[in-house]
C-alpha cells in the first residue's frame, strides 16, 4: 500500500526561496512517483504584513530589513537565480524593482484551496512566476486576475473576492496559527502535521526526508 502524505507548504508569494523550495519539492515528488502519494496544501505566511500600498523599492527594503549592501544583494540574486535554474524555475534576470503587499494573493489562494488542492497549487505557481519570473506588481488586481485565469479558476468569483474582504479573517487566523507554532521563516514544509523541513532545500534533501517519513508512516500503519 502506497503511503499518503499530507504536505502543508507554508510560504509567501514574495519569497524567492519559496519558488525554489516548491520547485525542488515537486521534483523530489516526481522522483518518488509510485513510492508515495501526497496532497499539497498551500498555507499563508506574510514576510511583510505591514507593507503599504505601492510597495517599497526592493534594494531599500532589503537594506532596511537585513542590513545588506547592494553588492551583497546582487550576489544573493545571482545565487537565487542559479538555484532556481537548477530546479527549473526562471527568475527574471533584472530582479524585482519593488516588493508589494501579498495579502490579497493569500486570500485568493485560500479560496482556491476550497475549490481543490490542484487548483490551489496551480494558482500558487502562477503567482510565483508573476512575482519572480515577470517582476509584476503583486498588489495589482489585474496581475492577480491573470494568475487566476492561468490556473483555470473562475475569474468572476475571484473579482468578487478582491472587491470584498472575503477570507481575510481565515488568512489572518492561519498566519497566526503558523507563527504560534514557531514558523518565522519560509518556506516551511510540514508533513503529516509533525515533520518540518525548513527552507528551499535541494531536491535530494526533500527526497530523502519524504522517503524516510513515508516508510515511518507505513511502519506505524502495520
Amino acid at each position: 500500500m502506497i503511503p499518503m502524505l499530507k504536505i502543508d507548504f507554508v510560504s509567501d508569494v514574495s519569497c524567492p526561496w519559496c519558488a525554489i523550495g516548491l520547485s525542488a519539492l515537486e521534483q523530489a515528488l516526481a522522483n518518488l512517483q509510485g513510492e508515495l502519494a501526497v496532497q499539497i496544501h498551500v498555507q499563508p505566511f506574510e514576510l511583510n504584513p505591514q507593507m503599504p500600498a505601492g510597495g517599497q523599492d526592493v534594494s531599500e527594503h532589503l537594506t532596511q530589513k537585513y542590513g545588506s549592501t547592494p553588492e551583497e544583494q546582487a550576489q544573493n540574486r545571482d545565487m537565487i537565480r542559479q538555484r532556481g535554474a537548477g530546479v527549473g524555475f526562471d527568475f527574471n534576470s533584472a530582479g524585482r524593482g519593488r516588493i508589494y503587499n501579498t495579502f490579497d494573493a493569500h486570500r485568493l489562494l485560500h479560496w482556491a484551496g476550497l475549490e481543490s488542492a490542484p487548483a490551489q497549487l496551480a494558482l500558487k505557481k502562477a503567482l510565483l512566476v508573476a512575482c519572480h519570473g515577470q517582476s509584476q506588481v503583486m498588489e495589482s488586481p489585474d496581475v492577480l486576475m491573470a494568475a487566476v485565469a492561468r490556473a483555470g479558476l473562475d475569474t468572476q468569483r475571484a473579482q468578487a473576492i478582491l472587491a470584498s474582504d472575503e477570507f481575510a479573517a481565515e488568512v489572518s487566523a492561519a498566519e497566526a496559527f503558523y507563527t504560534s507554532q514557531g514558523i518565522h521563516s519560509v518556506p516551511a514544509v510540514i508533513i503529516n502535521d509533525r515533520h518540518l523541513i525548513s527552507g528551499g532545500q535541494p531536491v535530494a534533501v526533500f527526497e530523502q526526508a519524504l522517503r524516510q517519513i513515508a516508510s515511518e508512516s507505513n511502519d506505524s500503519d502495520h
